[in-house]
């Protein structure tokens, strides 16, 4: 049994009041580089010969520490970044600007701009609610007037056949960075094939999730969710509704010849959940020093809807459904006798896929003179179109407390197309960034990082010309409070 399996499964014991020991193997938590690679000391728990109640095993991966029944665990974290595009400008990639935003008019910047930011701040929330369920929530503050609920949900504590529930706000467990917030990402910002596919938060929904952990001796999880599919570039729900255009049938002379257009999206209201994924993770056990975990994830939207309106009255409605498939790796290395992270390894990588079938209509005011609110549809078009994505990337310790990583990414490797309205589907071609950082950490609860990033983002039209841009960021993240420990 490694080292991560190890100490992982002997902190859930502690936690849990042995609930779930006997299925709480294989999963692991991950190492701060300033961690001492030692087990928690404490009492040698022990075993009963009848287990009662809270004695069963359960498929609680994810439980919070004992002891905050009555003092919930608070953490702050503070999260700033000072940007400078030295060269260039950096943009979306081509074909990748539609489903970038949250929609339902709560779209707001989330790229690295240029200048000193405080890019969020977030206060956790977590505790031990009853000998059944654990709950969490974080608020976060982007930039000093965006409050945003990035997640609060429960789990279940003691479900049988290694059975475990999440309902409420959460992160999707599909993939391996989609779930973590900013302050756990190894680089300054989310890769690009999470940002563009799946949007600015990645897969962040309210629904609810059923898991099971396996009872095998390596760490076997499978899951399920089924959420409500509205603000995610998978999974994008606009509803019914309308657009009025307010002009003059006289320009000359304007007043009382004011006139309005109403141009109606021609959508159907659908009712959620609209959103289905599937997702299972295998973490083989490789020796003492050596972990990894594997996983495979997909799901299925039935809503993909997106609106652009214009000034001249016309709209672009999109209207269709998605799926999405992917794959991910992440594998870490402790060498025998590291000191403050010095030789760690981690290597990680993802993969998506995703289809998008849709009907695209340009909808238009049939009579402005005459104020006639009927559309006229113009240059329909039904279609599907694929893209894909991937990055890898490498972080080592290059020394006590310093780290190192190289990160490569692409958008577009084997498709990238888009519905781009009237011209129907069009081809584009590959973008790439690749990016290079240094993060010192002075103790557990701070760091500072340093990165590059240099963009060659492909044209949002056949044979159009890209651009390329090169980004510097520096970061700092310090943490207030007691804070749960990160999954592997």
């Amino acid at each position: 049994m490694s080292r991560y399996h190890a100490q992982w499964r002997r902190s859930a014991l502690l936690a849990t009041g042995l609930g779930g020991a006997a299925l709480l193997l294989g999963s692991a938590h991950a190492q701060s580089p300033t961690d001492e690679p030692t087990v928690e000391q404490g009492p040698e728990p022990t075993v009963s010969a009848e287990p009662g109640p809270m004695q069963r095993a359960t498929a609680s991966s994810e439980q919070i520490g004992a002891g905050t029944l009555m003092n919930p665990s608070i953490s702050v974290i503070l999260d700033g970044v000072y940007g400078n595009e030295f060269s260039g400008h950096v943009d979306d990639p081509g074909g990748f600007g539609m489903g970038h935003s949250h929609g339902h008019g709560h779209d707001h910047a989330h790229g690295i701009e240029d200048g000193f930011q405080l890019r969020e701040t977030e206060i956790a929330f977590e505790a031990s609610v009853d000998p059944y369920f654990d709950a969490f929530a974080m608020l976060v503050i982007e930039g000093t007037d965006h409050i945003d609920l990035e997640e609060a949900y429960f789990t279940t504590r003691s479900l049988p056949w290694g059975l475990q529930v999440k309902a409420g706000r959460f992160l999707s467990d599909i993939g391996y960075i989609n779930s973590q917030h900013p302050h756990e990402w190894d680089f300054v910002d989310r890769p690009l094939v999470s940002e563009h596919l799946f949007g600015d938060h990645g897969i962040q929904e309210i629904g609810a999730q059923l898991n099971w952990l396996a009872p095998t001796r390596t760490y076997l999880k499978f899951g399920a969710e089924i959420l409500e599919g509205e603000t995610s570039g998978i999974a994008n729900y606009e509803g019914s509704g309308s657009h009025t255009i307010t002009g003059y049938d006289d320009f000359d002379t304007p007043g009382n010849n004011r006139q309005r257009s109403t141009v109606d999206y021609g959508l159907d209201d659908r009712k959620g959940p609209r959103l289905g994924t599937l997702f299972a993770k295998w973490g083989p056990d490789l020796g003492f020093n050596h972990a990894a975990q594997f996983g495979v994830s997909a799901g299925y939207a039935d809503a993909w809807q997106r609106v652009e309106e214009h000034g001249s009255g016309r709209v672009d409605v999109w209207d269709g459904d998605a799926w999405f498939a992917g794959l991910d790796a992440v594998y870490k290395f402790d060498p025998p006798g590291s000191y403050q992270g010095a030789g760690q390894l981690t290597l990680q990588g993802e993969y998506f896929y995703r289809d998008i079938d849709v009907d695209y209509v340009n909808r238009v005011p049939q009579d402005w003179e005459h104020n006639d609110t009927e559309v006229l549809d113009e240059d329909a078009v039904s279609d599907s179109f694929r893209q894909d994505g991937l990055y890898v990337q490498a972080v080592y310790g290059i020394a006590p407390r310093w780290r190192s990583g190289i990160r490569a990414e692409a958008l577009g490797i084997a498709k990238n197309q888009v519905v781009a309205g009237r011209d129907g589907v069009q081809d584009l071609d590959t973008s790439y960034r690749y990016s290079a950082n240094v993060t010192f950490y002075p103790s557990h609860f701070s760091y500072i990082r340093g990165q590059i990033n240099y963009s060659d983002f492909a044209a949002d039209e056949p044979d159009g010309h890209g651009h390329d841009a090169w980004q510097a960021m520096l970061q700092y993240n310090l943490s207030l409070g007691a804070h749960g420990a990160h999954p592997f």
